[in-house]
């Protein structure tokens, strides 16, 4: 079976294609994927070459793949699996969604490839009789049970055995499943025996065709490596490239998608900015002044607020897309899933260290933060941490659930979280034994006990007060961090509880898209649930 899966190739019914990419681009990529090492960067070029000419999309190269036609999507998909040549074709409804003339190119497609010594298997439902006759066999199902097998002119000859006449000027297609009810069914199936009845046109082929097996060869460029090797390691055997091959390409391909997204970017640096300066504004200065320590204590909430949302609701809104195109490719065995996971986890990077770091510039310069490097370094990287522990999160969200479901239990599960963390506000020295262990299951709290720590703690000096009173209780820093509960926590632990939070998150996704590619049964996860609650 192993064996097999890597010889053939599975066409979705939706056509799912990598986006912000061009037709040559996406056709590129795919072929350094599936071909692997056995040709060179030349060949791959000449082989992709080929595919386009093949496919009459040579004249859309150049192309963005959003703005191809239903029929070019259509074809580009079946591009991309043919660039390594696999014997064996699987499609599910090609034509869904075309119109007539996009369906009648998509079908003599199909038809050219299985003349150059292709298998070609697809679904398709309600075929005009131009169409259905263009195939060289046809099995037809009806309530689970084959009520035709064979060819598509002896379907007629057929029917009328078992008292059904088409006229000459009805569809075969149409006219078998109109006249179809529970007695004809019954007939149908008993008379093809359930599918082991081959009705083909002619008897002699027939009976050679059963006798012996012909394997068709297809003089084109490319050719398959060798399966049957007994050298062949297990990596090479079950993927063309090596794991640093794929996680190279992948990165490569993910970086060009990601820094095209010019819309995209120019939101996320307004956003970034926008917030900076609101927040700025809002806490203006209080860095120094002891009056208003609960100001200074909401600031710091503030900051992890910020970047928990920013970074949460990304993938839990995207990646359920995201994991439809990795279905397709990962199932056709393009990579392993090892590679595809590394480049996605890198390639958020970029652009949360650069959007963030001038985010947390912008609060800290406003605020009136201590002018000290080891300090700023220390809040930067909380808060950068706290981003991308949340993005784990969040790929775990959209990894598990769709994103209607996320939108709604990202929330549910942060309140309770941020709750946990600001537990204690005020009287710290008296929180109990069992919400410190509660509040310890709450990444928030490691990231707001960093961020206050690095403000407030190192042994910052008494902060100026503003107002001139008699008593000033919360110039020493160390009292507010006392009565918060944070009193001599190491920042060195917070960042170890970020980080195991952050493995936590992206193991668990990891997994949970493992079992959705292995098509085990994650969606029966609730059902268990309520099983439980009924129990």
């Amino acid at each position: 079976m192993q064996l097999f899966k890597k010889l053939s190739s599975y066409i979705m019914q939706e056509d799912l294609l990598q986006p912000r990419l061009t037709v040559i681009e996406s056709l590129s990529y795919a072929a350094r994927l599936k071909i692997g090492r056995e040709l060179s960067k030349e060949d791959k070029d000449k082989a992709v070459n080929e595919v386009l000419e093949l496919l009459g999309v040579s004249v859309c190269r150049n192309t963005y793949v959003e703005k191809l036609s239903g029929g070019q999507r259509k074809r580009l998909s079946v591009a991309l699996e043919l660039v390594n040549n696999p014997p064996v074709i699987f499609l599910d409804e090609p034509t869904t969604g075309l119109d007539i003339v996009a369906i009648k190119q998509c079908v003599t497609l199909l038809v050219d490839l299985a003349k150059q010594g292709r298998t070609v298997v697809c679904t398709i439902h309600q075929p005009t009789s131009s169409l259905f006759h263009m195939f060289d066999h046809v099995y037809m199902l009806a309530r689970g049970s084959c009520i035709y097998n064979g060819s598509p002119k002896q379907l007629v000859p057929f029917l009328a055995q078992v008292g059904h006449v088409c006229k000459p000027t009805h569809n075969p297609a149409d006219f078998v499943f109109e006249v179809l009810d529970n007695d004809t069914i019954v007939d149908l199936t008993r008379e093809i025996q359930n599918g082991k009845v081959i009705l083909c046109d002619d008897l002699d082929e027939m009976e050679n065709g059963m006798a012996t097996s012909k394997l068709c060869r297809n003089d084109t460029l490319i050719t398959l490596p060798p399966v049957f090797d007994d050298e062949l390691d297990k990596s090479e055997a079950e993927y063309p490239s090596s794991f640093c091959t794929q996680f190279s390409i992948l990165l490569a391909r993910k970086f060009k998608q990601f820094f095209r997204n010019t819309t995209g970017l120019w939101i996320s640096f307004f956003h970034h900015t926008f917030s900076a300066l609101l927040l700025g504004s809002i806490y203006y200065g209080i860095g120094q002044d002891g009056n208003r320590p609960f100001e200074n204590f909401k600031f710091c909430i503030s900051v992890i607020v910020f970047f928990v949302y920013t970074h949460v609701m990304g993938p839990v809104l995207t990646f359920p897309s995201e994991v439809k195109l990795l279905r397709r490719e990962y199932f056709n065995h393009w990579y392993s899933l090892k590679s595809y996971f590394f480049a996605s986890t890198i390639t958020s990077l970029p652009s949360m260290m650069l959007f963030g770091t001038l985010f947390l510039l912008i609060v800290y310069l406003m605020s009136a933060q201590p002018i000290e490097w080891i300090r700023f370094s220390q809040f930067m990287a909380i808060g950068l941490f706290t981003g991308y522990t949340s993005e784990g999160l969040g790929v775990l969200i959209g990894s598990s659930v769709k994103n209607s479901t996320g939108a709604v239990m990202t929330p549910a599960l942060l309140a309770p979280m941020l709750a946990l963390a600001v537990y204690g506000m005020g009287y710290g020295l008296a929180i109990e034994p069992i919400m410190e262990s509660l509040m310890a299951t709450s990444f928030l709290r490691y990231a707001l006990v960093g961020v206050c720590t690095s403000l407030f703690g190192n042994n910052r000096a008494d902060m100026p007060c503003q107002i001139d009173d008699l008593y000033c209780h919360y110039k020493n820093p160390n009292l507010l961090l006392r009565d918060l509960g944070m009193s001599g926590r190491s920042i060195v632990n917070q960042f170890i509880g970020l980080a195991t939070f952050g493995l936590f998150f992206r193991l668990a996704a990891y997994y949970v898209i493992k079992l959705r590619m292995m098509n085990k049964p994650l969606r029966k996860i609730p059902l268990y649930f309520k099983k439980f609650l009924r129990g």
